[in-house]
């Protein structure tokens, strides 16, 4: 009995370590980093670009962009000349403006968890039912786990910001931020 609660015990540490390494957390001063970068990103949040483009989605979305299925975009390779409308829009330019070392990935989707612009193709067209998306239409700002990115393969913890219009958010912009250009 004593050598199976010792080897239960061991067996529980290893696990918590496995864990711990898995689910890593920030440290105060990368967190730090993080709370500046989050400022930063909510004015870009409240550009004109951002907010006029998004408002447009929401109240008139394009023919092109309704047919779209999770399924179908997969299939889109980023040359397809849909997927680079979105890089190269007027929400897509602005994005590419900002980014810094410290930016793997920038998006805005609308109210619905389309996409309205990016920096490069997402690996979903849309993000609706997930908190990156759903927090932010809540007025607040929403942070991810620390994870590899499936679209940009970087260890990076995802932040997301309202886009708000009049003071009502209409949509979310999703940032990336690189846990190793974080680190000094």
């Amino acid at each position: 009995m004593k050598t199976t609660c010792s080897a239960l015990f061991l067996g529980m540490l290893l696990l918590g370590s496995a864990l711990t390494a898995f689910g890593q957390s920030l440290s105060p001063a990368q967190q730090s980093k993080i709370d500046a970068q989050i400022k930063e990103i909510t004015a870009w949040a409240a550009a004109p670009a951002i907010v006029t483009a998004v408002r447009g989605h929401n109240t008139s979305l394009p023919a092109e962009h309704a047919a779209l299925t999770q399924d179908k975009w997969r299939t889109l390779t980023v040359l397809d000349p849909l997927v680079r409308s979105f890089s190269k829009n007027e929400v897509g330019t602005f994005l590419k403006s900002k980014k810094s070392d410290l930016v793997t990935e920038a998006f805005v989707s609308d109210a619905q968890g389309l996409k309205v612009g990016f920096i490069a193709k997402t690996t979903g067209w849309s993000h609706a039912g997930k908190p990156k998306h759903d927090v932010p239409l809540t007025g607040k700002v929403w942070q991810g786990a620390v994870e590899v990115d499936e679209s940009t393969g970087q260890q990076q913890v995802q932040v997301a910001v309202p886009i708000l219009d009049g003071g009502k958010p209409i949509g979310s912009l999703v940032v990336g931020i690189s846990l190793t250009k974080l680190t000094p």
